[in-house]
């Protein structure tokens, strides 16, 4: 099977990766550390299947593109891909699926948004209604900062035509989840959960990011959670979009919190998790390929099976990140790095060297001219027989990654395995 990934970050070099198991891959645009990338679009590609990666694409309309021209395609149409593309119309959607999600409203006008503001507690959660690249989130105990956050929402300040809806909503507390359910418009079967960590910071202090690590299995997530998520949110969510009109195919991944009341469903997204699919993929023991080709041709059948063992990712961010990330920094280390036992380096935001080429046929990730060019830079994955030794090897495959500012979490699966900071 031929199977064309589109994207350019670390989830997409993770697709590949487990797709190439089984299967001839080619990933557009793809990066120069992706193997198989290239610049010519999805649809000037002849391939089987066409996996989309990121969300922004899903949103536009792509698959619905590709579906008329009769392709295969894994990903929801922009119809579908609305549950991520307005959270106002998920939040909407969820409460008429009778799925348990925290309290909200939705507001374009500052002085309706700042009442609703004074009813919350002592936990506020401001929400960007569009798309914002995993940093449109504040979640603060400072009413001036929430207040703040929303003038600058809905004044386009912040975050520009994505930010004049605003979600607000209560605070919850609790260990938060990942669940991702492959969808084929009316089955769902889930993949392992993982638990993954948005705050730039150790002890999760700081603004959210687009995720700084994740690791799988989940301790707290056994047969039962996973299966409370299937019956209570993901398997509604699906009916409800039917019953819409909606043929969902794709994956749907539910971001949740296990409150003291239960479980809620904070996000949904309509894409694998970006690092939660470096973690979940490369666990998988199915053909990655086949059950994917299954869910786009509606005719799911066999639930995705999985070992025993464990993944731990770490994302090498450049300085600056999230805000405004340095560039252009040479990077070492990654050959050494994935020459670790277990280890396995994603890359995301990198660019050849200057001089080394135009980058229109990728060189390989073990290539020794990448530098520097995004926030979220590589993804370090570990995998072993149990969290602790996966999170070992992880760390140790980054003690070869340097570039100047390079920063790391060294907290990630810390209080899963017991341990404490690495340092």
């Amino acid at each position: 099977m031929r199977v064309c990934v589109v994207g350019s970050g670390g989830r997409e070099h993770a697709l590949a990766h487990v797709l190439g198991r089984s299967s001839d891959v080619v990933v557009t645009p793809g990066n120069p550390g992706i193997p198989g990338s290239t610049p010519a679009p999805a649809t000037e590609i002849d391939a089987d299947l066409y996996v989309i990666g990121p969300e922004v694409p899903l949103v536009g309309g792509l698959a619905d593109e590709l579906r008329a021209a009769g392709r295969l395609v894994f990903g929801p149409g922009a119809d579908g891909a609305l549950l991520e593309g307005s959270k106002a119309w998920m939040k909407a959607l969820l409460l008429a699926a009778e799925v348990p999600t925290a309290g909200h409203g939705a507001f374009t006008e500052p002085d309706a948004a700042l009442r609703f503001l004074s009813t919350m507690g002592d936990l506020f959660v401001i929400k960007t209604d569009g798309l914002a690249a995993g940093k449109g989130v504040l979640v603060t105990q400072d009413r001036a900062e929430a207040e703040d956050a929303v003038r600058a929402y809905l004044s386009g300040e912040a975050f520009g035509d994505a930010g004049r809806r605003v979600v607000i909503e209560e605070g919850l507390t609790g260990p938060e989840l990942s669940v991702l359910a492959v969808c084929d418009g009316r089955q769902a079967m889930p993949l392992a959960p993982a638990q993954d960590f948005k705050r730039i910071g150790e002890a999760d202090v700081g603004p959210n990011t687009g995720g700084m690590g994740a690791y799988s299995p989940v301790p707290v997530a056994g047969v039962e959670a996973v299966g409370e998520v299937m019956d209570r949110a993901v398997l509604p969510t699906l009916a409800e979009l039917r019953r819409r009109g909606i043929d969902y195919r794709g994956v749907l991944y539910a971001g949740l919190m296990l409150t003291p009341r239960g479980m809620r469903v904070l996000e949904y997204n309509v894409r694998f998790g970006d690092p939660e699919a470096q973690v979940v993929l490369p666990r998988l023991r199915s053909d990655l390929a086949d059950l994917l080709a299954c869910a786009a041709a509606g005719s799911l059948e066999e639930t995705p099976e999985y070992g025993d063992d464990a993944a731990v990712t770490v994302v090498c961010a450049s300085e600056g990140y999230p805000g405004s990330p340095r560039t252009g920094d040479l990077i070492e280390g990654i050959e050494a790095a994935s020459a670790e036992e277990g280890v396995t380096v994603f890359c995301a935001g990198v660019a050849l060297a200057p001089g080394d080429g135009d980058g229109v046929e990728s060189p390989g990730q073990n290539s020794p001219d990448l530098v520097t060019a995004g926030g979220r830079v590589l993804n370090v994955t570990g995998q072993g027989s149990d969290l602790a030794t996966a999170r070992a090897r992880a760390y140790a495959g980054i003690t070869h990654i340097d570039w100047p500012g390079r920063y790391v979490r060294f907290d990630i699966a810390a209080e899963a395995v017991g341990s404490v900071s690495m340092g």
